[in-house]
C-alpha cells in the first residue's frame, strides 16, 4: 500500500518508500497535544476525555500525569520545561523540573479563560496560547461551562503580563512560527455549531506582534487543527485524510495517509525527522526526509 500522495513532485523528495506510517500505541478515546522530550526519547501526548497524558517510549506506554485537568496542547519552552493547555483549569501551565505546576495564565481582564487549545514559546521567551471553547462546550473534554471571553490568541510575556493579540477569528486553534518568526500561522476551526469558515490564517510578524492576517490554505478534506513547520518553512497540517504539507506559498504538496482522523502533530525522534501524529483513538509515527522546527 501507498502512504503518500504526491501532488507537486518536490514532496516526493520529503518522504521515504521504505519508511512505513505505523500505528505504536491505540486504545485511546480521543489524543492531541504531542510533545517531544528528546532528552528522555519520550513523547507525551493527551488522552483528553480520559483525563490524563500519557508517555510513549520505544518499551511501551505509561502514565505521565492522571488527572491532567483534561490537559490537551503541549510544547516546551526555552529551557525545555513542559508548557500545557488545560481544559479543566481553563489555564495554561508550566511544569517545574521538580515536578510543581505554575499557572501561566488564568484569565483576562478580570474573567476566566475558556480552555486553551495549542501553545507555542517564542525565542524572546514569550509564551502563545489560542483560547478556543472547544472545553467548555460540553463535559467531554472538561466541564460544561459559561463562555466569559471571546476566542482570542494570547501572548504572555517572559515577566508574566498577558495581551489578546489576535482577537477577530471565530475559534482559534493550532498554532506555530515560520523558521524565522517572521510568520504566525492560526488554524481558525471556527465554533461549535456554527457555519464558520475553516482555515489557516498567516500573520506578518512586526514588532513581536502579528499584523495584516490573511488566509493562507483551506484544508480539504476536514479542516485544519495542529500545525508545525519544517525546518525549510513547509507547514504540516492535521487534515481528516491524514497530514497534508503545504508549501511556504501556501500550496498543497502532498498527503500522508492515516485511516483515522487527525488532530495533532509534532516532529521528534534521533533526529527531529520523525513526525508524530495523534489521531483519534491512536498515536503514529513516520520516518521522513524533513526535520522540524522546535526547541530544544
Amino acid at each position: 500500500m501507498s502512504f503518500f500522495e504526491i501532488v507537486d513532485p518536490r514532496f516526493g523528495q520529503f518522504v521515504l518508500g521504505n519508511a512505513p506510517v505505523k500505528r505504536i500505541a491505540t486504545g485511546f478515546d480521543w489524543v492531541e497535544g504531542p510533545v517531544w522530550f528528546g532528552d528522555a526519547g519520550a513523547l507525551l501526548f493527551s488522552d483528553i476525555p480520559n483525563n490524563r497524558i500519557l508517555r510513549w517510549t520505544v518499551e511501551g506506554i505509561s502514565t505521565y500525569r492522571s488527572p491532567s485537568n483534561y490537559a490537551n496542547g503541549h510544547t516546551r519552552d526555552r529551557q525545555g520545561r513542559l508548557i500545557s493547555c488545560e481544559h479543566g483549569l481553563r489555564r495554561v501551565t508550566r511544569t517545574e523540573w521538580d515536578g510543581s505546576i505554575t499557572v501561566i495564565a488564568d484569565g483576562y481582564a478580570g474573567k476566566r479563560l475558556n480552555s486553551p487549545n495549542d501553545v507555542i514559546v517564542a525565542a524572546d521567551g514569550a509564551i502563545w496560547f489560542t483560547d478556543p471553547h472547544y472545553g467548555i462546550k460540553t463535559d467531554y473534554e472538561g466541564y460544561r461551562a459559561e463562555q466569559e471571553v471571546p476566542c482570542h490568541v494570547y501572548r504572555v510575556d517572559p515577566v508574566g503580563q498577558i495581551e489578546a493579540v489576535i482577537t477577530d477569528m471565530a475559534c482559534p486553534n493550532g498554532l506555530a512560527f515560520s523558521p524565522d518568526e517572521t510568520t504566525l500561522y492560526v488554524a481558525d476551526t471556527g465554533r461549535m455549531h456554527e457555519p464558520d469558515p475553516q482555515h489557516i490564517m498567516a500573520f506578518d510578524m512586526s514588532s513581536g506582534r502579528p499584523r495584516n492576517g490573511k488566509i493562507f490554505h483551506a484544508i480539504a478534506p476536514g479542516c485544519a487543527d495542529g500545525i508545525r513547520v519544517d525546518s525549510d518553512g513547509n507547514l504540516w497540517s492535521s487534515a481528516a485524510d491524514g497530514v497534508h504539507c503545504i508549501s511556504p506559498q501556501g500550496g498543497l504538496m502532498g498527503k500522508i495517509l492515516v485511516p483515522e482522523l487527525v488532530s495533532n502533530l509534532c516532529f521528534g525522534g534521533r533526529a527531529k525527522h520523525q513526525l508524530f501524529i495523534t489521531a483519534t483513538t491512536s498515536v503514529y509515527s513516520v520516518i521522513l526526509n524533513r526535520k522540524g522546527v522546535q526547541w530544544p
